[in-house]
């Protein structure tokens, strides 16, 4: 090759990424379809953060932020061009060194069991595993003869206590599952009527350094108008009630073009009480749309049931 073709050629964007599998898979997912749409190579640059490497449960240490943090810290150190975060692990307050460029189209945001058997056919006493006081809530809500178990880990070591027989099923992201290939192993899909996601769950966020323009204009190609504006209303509910994934918040949002419509619920971490409504508006005022909401929810006690003072 010439060294003018060489000087030519587009440098290859480098992405940050958690090395998890999960994580690396999601990030080559998109770092495939950059390069589709644009003719631009990308690399992945492997990430370890705080949330891999602490023996915590996620609960403890207020979930949001911890796989986060050394990501940016690559970014703004410029080791990284850019990073894909699951959208629900991203903190709500912004940070103003970096910008979410794009919000891809969201995959399934349903929470997912898997097991033998679906949530009906466990037996009175059986074990159920999941990290999430947000799960356990709702969970506690249909089934609470059933005993709910912290664990964490990837899919591979959470299902694995399923076969086990540590435990008698778990509950995980559908949309994780369906990235990783293993959609046939769910047992039960809970339709958002009975089981609100995480706000952003099924979502991801490309992040990238707040004023890199040209960057910022690549990424866009990325995004889903859709998606962004149905995961802002469910993001600013959770600010505005100023809780954390470890506080029991499920938000879900559709988008159909026209009206965006709008569900969130807290629930009392034993299942027994929860405040839980819903409104629908204009798309272009999802972030009024969920803060409205909020509002009206901390109105009916919303932040009591948190556990937590709420303003």
């Amino acid at each position: 090759m010439s060294e003018s073709l060489l000087m030519a050629s587009p440098r290859v964007l480098r992405l940050g990424t958690r090395r998890s599998l999960m994580a690396t898979t999601q990030s080559q997912q998109v770092a495939d379809r950059l390069t589709a749409l644009t003719g631009r190579p990308v690399e992945l640059v492997g990430v370890t953060t705080f949330g891999d490497v602490t023996k915590a449960h996620l609960a403890q240490l207020g979930g949001t932020g911890v796989f986060v943090s050394a990501l940016r810290d690559k970014l703004i150190e410029g080791e990284i061009d850019f990073a894909v975060h699951s959208l629900k692990d991203l903190p709500t307050k912004p940070d103003p060194r970096v910008v979410i460029a794009a919000i891809p189209t969201r995959d399934d945001p349903r929470d997912a069991l898997v097991g033998p058997v679906g949530l009906a056919g466990l037996r009175p006493g059986d074990k159920v595993g999941t990290g999430s006081p947000r799960r356990v809530a709702q969970l506690r809500a249909l089934r609470p003869d059933l005993e709910y178990v912290a664990i964490r880990g990837n899919a591979d070591t959470r299902i694995g206590k399923v076969t086990s027989g540590e435990l008698r099923a778990v509950v995980l992201a559908a949309a994780g599952l369906g990235r990783l290939g293993r959609a046939a192993e769910i047992s039960e899909l809970f339709e958002v009527a009975d089981m609100l996601p995480a706000p952003g769950q099924g979502a991801l966020a490309v992040e990238c350094r707040a004023g890199d323009e040209a960057l910022i204009d690549l990424l866009s190609v990325l995004d889903d108008t859709r998606t962004r504006a149905a995961v802002t209303a469910e993001r600013e509910v959770l600010a505005a009630l100023e809780a954390g994934c470890s506080a029991p918040v499920g938000a879900y949002a559709s988008d159909d073009g026209h009206i965006l419509n709008l569900t969130a619920a807290v629930v009392a971490f034993d299942g027994t009480r929860s405040v839980r409504k819903s409104t629908a508006g204009d798309p272009s005022a999802a972030m009024e749309l969920g803060r409205e909401l909020a509002t009206a929810m901390i109105a009916e006690g919303a932040g009591t049931l948190m556990g937590e003072r709420t303003h």
